[in-house]
């Protein structure tokens, strides 16, 4: 990554990204891309944080002109490790610290201690507990030791010893970046996690309001990896185990993003929702109703519709899953569909449309699946394609995820006549079945499954490729739905309003 990257003395949106654009495709990558050129008349920020450098590749997106500032950080790769210094430790400092993590066994509705909200506590030596402190100081390894013998049901303290200091690290490089980030008239992040406890700290060091864009729960999300990854320790022998528990480190890691989740609720002046569900589950989870707000996503209907009068009468027997391969989009189950119906389809293919980047070991057991299948001929790993080339070519566009938000792959696809399959998660029943009477009665356009269920996600991609009426229906339905709901200029106009709020 050697491009040379913008720089700006101030902007007027700061945007906060966490692992999306512009060195990510997709969904949440494209819609920052829809927005910053939505707003020419704006100049936009933008600052991208990465787990390490080495799991991300070049740019993804051109980067608009207006996008004038763009700074990049990896939180894994950037620590300078301060000489040893052995110290005390300010006693006021770890005094507050002790009161975060009663607050993360117990949450109070006020939020993070005072303290904690200033980029300066985490960079003063007097006041606060900078970086050193956190690694070198008596009180640290005596508080560490002591919340060790206090709480932690794992008996290995070394791997609790390196759990806090890999969770915890990254929030002094955030309140680095915070002190020294170029003004903005207010700050915009699209998630909570990291990027959103930066815009908290950005919000209480600058005074400038921060709006916050969810387009899938963060928590939640984090929780899946959590629960899917090994990289997260469990050295309990299997007499200490109950099945009914969570790994202390587990729940330790969803604990401390839980936590700076309510950070970022707590200090957003508005919270855009994507659909009703996702509103009642922030409510859930401590943002206040008062500050929610329901945007839906929007798509340029004009670069999609004349795909449609380039489609063949009957729906090609190409099945597409257009996203990134990772666990949390299931390609697992979608390849497992595909081997069914095989048996019953001539001449099926299922592509799978994404970047292998993300997690290349999901990506070889993918393809090693479909080895195993013996499918190899009907299961393609196209890599990325662009909708305009990709959707007159399929019959059906598929998301078999475990999660998702309110996805624009599957507007574009509507837009462009191609119906969906998908599990019910996130918004897709929405999606295909409508909400409300007005918009129920514009037809159903798919079909929705459960979630691991590869004998369903089969069943209804056969009924649609071989039903000419029923297909015929569901592009319809689906045309008509995003025609009336779920345009660009509906979209900007809502974000018009938000944005004139934040910059009085």
């Amino acid at each position: 990554m050697d491009e040379q990257l913008p720089r700006a003395d101030h902007v007027d949106v700061m945007l906060l990204l966490e692992g999306t654009f512009p060195y990510v495709s997709g969904g949440v990558s494209s819609w920052v891309n829809q927005i910053i050129r939505g707003f020419p008349e704006l100049t936009f920020g933008a600052v991208f944080l990465g787990s390490s450098a080495d799991e991300y590749g070049e740019q993804k997106y051109e980067l608009p002109e207006n996008l004038v500032h763009l700074q990049v950080h990896y939180l894994h790769d950037e620590h300078v490790t301060p000489p040893i210094e052995p110290c005390h430790g300010d006693a006021e400092g770890f005094a507050i610290l002790r009161r975060l993590h009663c607050w993360f066994s117990s949450p109070h509705p006020d939020g993070l201690p005072a303290e904690l909200k200033q980029a300066s506590f985490y960079l003063s030596r007097t006041g606060g507990v900078d970086y050193t402190q956190f690694l070198y100081a008596e009180r640290s390894w005596e508080y560490i030791c002591e919340l060790y013998t206090e709480r932690c049901k794992d008996p290995s303290f070394v791997d609790y010893f390196w759990t806090v200091r890999n969770m915890h690290s990254p929030i002094w490089q955030l309140a680095a970046i915070a002190a020294a980030l170029i003004p903005a008239r207010f700050y915009h992040t699209v998630s909570t996690g990291y990027a959103g406890f930066l815009g908290g700290l950005l919000h209480h060091h600058t005074g400038r309001p921060l709006l916050l864009s969810e387009h899938g729960i963060y928590t939640k999300e984090r929780r899946i990896d959590i629960f899917n990854n090994d990289w997260i320790q469990d050295n309990r022998n299997a007499l200490q185990r109950d099945p009914t528990e969570v790994s202390y480190f587990r729940d330790l890691w969803i604990r401390f993003f839980e936590t700076i989740g309510r950070f970022c609720y707590n200090a957003s002046g508005r919270i855009v929702s994507l659909y009703e569900g996702v509103r009642q589950r922030q409510i859930s989870d401590g943002a206040l109703p008062e500050k929610l707000t329901v945007v839906p996503n929007g798509i340029d209907l004009a670069r999609f519709l004349p795909l449609r009068q380039t489609r063949p009468v009957a729906p090609p027997p190409i099945l597409a899953l257009l996203g990134r391969v990772v666990p949390i989009k299931d390609v697992k189950t979608y390849i497992r569909a595909i081997r069914i119906l095989v048996q019953h389809i001539p001449g099926i293919q299922g592509w799978i449309v994404g970047p292998e980047g993300e997690d290349p070991e999901y990506a070889r057991e993918c393809r090693a699946l479909a080895r195993s299948l013996e499918i190899e001929q009907e299961v393609r790993f196209t890599g990325f394609m662009d909708p305009v080339t990709l959707f007159p070519r399929i019959g059906l566009l598929v998301l078999s995820s475990i999660s998702e938000g309110l996805p624009l792959v599957a507007l574009e696809g509507f837009a462009a006549g191609v119906p969906l399959v998908a599990t019910d998660v996130g918004a897709c029943r929405q999606l295909i079945e409508g909400e409300g009477e007005a918009d129920r009665a514009l037809g159903i356009a798919g079909a929705v499954i459960p979630i691991n269920d590869p004998q369903a996600l089969a069943d209804a991609c056969r009924r649609l490729l071989t039903d000419y009426d029923a297909w015929h229906r569901a592009q319809q339905a689906g045309m008509a739905r995003v025609e009336a709901q779920y345009t660009q200029q509906q979209m900007f106009a809502r974000y018009r309003d938000l944005y004139q709020e934040a910059m009085v």
